[in-house]
């Protein structure tokens, strides 16, 4: 008899073990995947967000998006469709491998300083970035773009970062 009772309490603690192993393992599976709803939730809205940010600052200073800028060019004859690319062809295009750019005012010190990032603000102005592999900074150019479409650039201030 006592053998009798060791075996149903040995079926009785498996039979209890596999139910809290399945019960757990339900919970277990449930919480996963709200965590993974969860952080995709997370992602689309980092995503949004950040897609925001760049819409909130990139849109206000951009010739494309400025009627002012574009009405100014019009009223001159000058096709504006392509101008932001033509001008950003141009400043790159001045980028030498034995020289430094002629629009940057700062002479490389660890290489020869090139325009890396162009942003045309509006008809006159324009934000760039240049680098010679160590050394860094921006310059504020103006422009202006004849009848003809022959751009000229005039490079106005400059400033390099300091090295930490």
């Amino acid at each position: 008899m006592r053998s009798k009772i060791l075996m149903y309490l040995f079926i009785f603690t498996l039979l209890f073990t596999i139910f809290i192993y399945v019960n757990d393992k339900r919970i277990l599976d449930a919480k996963q995947q709200n965590i993974e709803s969860l952080e995709s939730q997370l992602q689309q809205t980092e995503a949004e967000l950040e897609m925001l940010k760049d819409k909130s600052t990139d849109d206000y200073f951009n010739l494309q998006n400025n009627e002012d800028a574009i009405t100014y060019f019009e009223n001159k004859g000058i096709e504006t469709e392509n101008l932001i690319n033509r001008i950003e062809e141009e400043i790159i295009g001045k980028n030498k491998a034995d020289s430094d750019n002629p629009l940057v005012p700062q002479a490389g010190m660890e290489g020869k300083m090139q325009i890396n990032k162009i942003k045309v603000l509006n008809h006159k102005w324009i934000i760039a970035d240049f680098t010679d592999g160590t050394y860094w900074g921006e310059v504020f150019l103006t422009y202006e773009v004849s009848e003809s479409g022959e751009i000229q650039f005039f490079p106005e201030k400059s400033f390099l970062y300091p090295l930490y």
